[in-house]
């Protein structure tokens, strides 16, 4: 008897340009599995799996996560600065 297949979503976005595709998996697909058969790298082809960070809803997960039914696979872009030394900055400029 086959594994029932489940539906997840495949999505990234950029600042003028996002990218979100639902997909029907067979059970036991991993987040790159899903990112793959999205298409996601063929339209988008500065992504590298290598750097870019993945998650599901919000939590970063390594590549080989196993999907459930109606996971959010997200691609992350690389972070343009530090948050801790943003942070630093930020509160260095203001006034005492």
């Amino acid at each position: 008897m086959a594994e029932a297949d489940i539906q997840v979503q495949v999505c990234h976005a950029l600042p003028d340009s996002s990218f979100l595709r639902s997909l029907t998996v067979p059970a036991g697909t991993t987040i790159g599995q899903a990112v793959e058969r999205s298409g996601l790298l063929q339209e988008m082809p500065g992504i590298d799996l290598a750097a870019n960070v993945v998650g599901i809803y919000g939590k970063r997960k390594p590549l080989d996560t196993v999907l459930r039914e109606h996971d959010r696979v997200e691609v992350y872009r690389p972070l343009q600065a530090d948050p801790k030394e943003a942070r630093r900055r930020r509160a260095g400029n203001k006034p005492a």
